[in-house]
């Protein structure tokens, strides 16, 4: 332990954020990094803990806490405050793939089961792993290493998100052939289209991209399966085959007014925004676009909040961001102890935005869509939206509507931000996969193997919609068993 008191004589502190009213003129990230001092400072804070929860990737009270990377967070504190980048850099990447994407989008569950954050303020793991990888490809630490022999067996990964993108990086190392297949014209999947450009820059996806290439992953863009290649060809040509192709299907409304024009799924909206950004920095016009539009966006979480700052950017006249459920205590509830994930209210950047262009906050709690309302050409006009509240019905809480509480918003442009239900049904039907009672592919209890003999599924595929960090366990984790299933042993970790 480095500094055994830091945790007594360091206040936290995080990189600082440009102003709402200045970032919300570009698209590019705006958090710059603290000085070299103040991070070693940062890392000092970390308690060194004898029982470290804040990588145990533990589940309490139905959600998981800690990271399921198990990284080894007290050890590259240790180094960070220590000055000792290098040796950070390999700690780090022993457990995670990719720091880059993780300290930029990760909520970071490893910090709401930091011990320091029991009575004061937690240590900033996710910057402190940031400022690790960036430092390592600044200093030239990060190249192309290509495995020095290969196996000479040949894995197909479908899908090119967090979870592809692991099990393509583990088993390339481990020297098999990988080739990667994505049916979009950009290698990333959620990374480069899920994930608004403000939120993570597309220059680091492609960095990582470009460095699996050079050594030896291969990837095939604009490759849609049972269209450009058929899951037999895929079993025919390739020893095994992994497929990560996420939870797509998203959420939808069953509503009247439901066909009206200017309603969309939410990653339509940030995927046409992110790439015409890419293509032509907007300039071609063909993205979704909410300016001097009144929008509503169905859904609370971390996608809703991306549609909120994506339409001010946009230039878009009002937004507002429904919820069904009640709004969040602001701190830790008593039945919420520590190291239980917080279930507290959290202003995210896009919201930060909303009320300091509007005044204020987007957010409108316990509410529904009810109806959609168009013109006489079938254009979106208006939302008709009802009030709920919580109540008991055969032993569990559900939200009712109450009797007259309709009101109705001027909305031109509709977002549903609801979730999803589930991968789609191509891929798993070309293959004859079963589903879980989630609707996501089944595979063996404890295990990434399907039904089908040589095909596995990782990533939200499997367990549902889910963060990055857990994707990229889900990447690691079914590298390790096609790995033993090709070489009846395996030395990944």
């Amino acid at each position: 332990m480095g500094k055994p008191t830091g945790f007594l004589e360091y206040d936290r502190r995080s990189n600082p954020a440009e102003s709402p009213l200045e970032r919300i003129k570009h698209w590019n990230e705006f958090h710059p990094m603290l000085p070299e001092e103040e991070r070693r400072r940062q890392g000092g804070r970390c308690m060194e803990c004898g029982v470290p929860f804040c990588q145990s990737g533990v589940q309490l009270a139905g959600m998981f806490t800690g990271c399921p990377l198990h990284n080894l967070i007290p050890e590259w504190n240790d180094l960070v405050y220590h000055g000792n980048l290098g040796h950070a850099l390999k700690r780090l990447h022993k457990t995670n793939n990719f720091p880059e994407f993780t300290g930029r989008v990760c909520p970071a569950p490893c910090e709401a089961a930091c011990t320091c954050g029991l009575n004061g303020d937690p240590v900033t793991v996710k910057e402190n792993e940031l400022a690790i990888v960036e430092e390592g490809y600044a200093a030239g630490d990060i190249r192309p290493c290509p495995p020095k022999v290969r196996t000479g067996k040949k894995v197909a990964v479908v899908g090119s998100g967090p979870a592809g993108l692991a099990a393509a990086d583990q088993l390339n190392r481990r020297g098999h052939r990988v080739t990667v297949f994505e049916r979009d014209d950009r290698v990333g999947g959620l990374l480069m289209y899920g994930i608004p450009n403000m939120k993570l820059q597309k220059e680091f996806v492609q960095r990582r991209v470009d460095l699996m290439s050079a050594e030896g992953v291969e990837f095939r863009t604009g490759c849609n399966m049972g269209v450009d290649v058929s899951a037999s060809q895929l079993l025919e040509d390739y020893d095994a085959v992994i497929l990560a192709c996420g939870a797509k299907k998203a959420r939808d409304l069953d509503v009247p007014g439901r066909d009206a024009k200017g309603i969309y799924f939410a990653v339509d909206f940030l995927t046409s925004t992110t790439r015409s950004l890419l293509d032509t920095g907007l300039a071609e016009g063909t993205y979704l676009d909410a300016a001097g539009k009144d929008v509503i966006i169905v859904g609370g979480g971390d996608t809703g909040n991306d549609c909120v700052g994506t339409s001010i950017r946009h230039g878009c006249r009002s937004v507002v961001q429904i919820e069904m459920m009640p709004k969040a205590p602001d701190t830790r509830a008593d039945n919420n102890p520590w190291p239980q994930w917080p279930r507290v209210c959290k202003t995210d950047y896009g919201q930060e935005e909303a009320i300091a262009v509007f005044g204020h906050d987007p957010r409108r709690y316990q509410m529904t869509i009810k109806e959609c309302k168009a013109d006489g050409e079938g254009n979106l006009q208006s939302v008709v939206v009802v009030h709920l509240e919580p109540k008991m019905e055969n032993g569990r809480m559900s939200m009712v509507e109450v009797p007259g509480s309709e009101e109705e918003l001027p909305c031109q442009l509709l977002l549903i931000a609801a979730g999803f239900l589930g991968p789609e049904d191509d891929v798993p039907e070309a293959f004859g996969l079963d589903r879980d009672g989630r609707s996501n592919v089944a595979t063996v209890p404890g295990g990434y193997a399907t039904g089908v003999e040589k095909v596995f599924a990782a990533g939200d595929m499997r367990r549902g919609q889910s963060l990055v960090v857990w994707g990229i366990a889900e990447g690691r984790g079914v590298a390790k068993e096609v790995d033993e299933y090709l070489m009846e042993y395996t030395n990944l970790t």
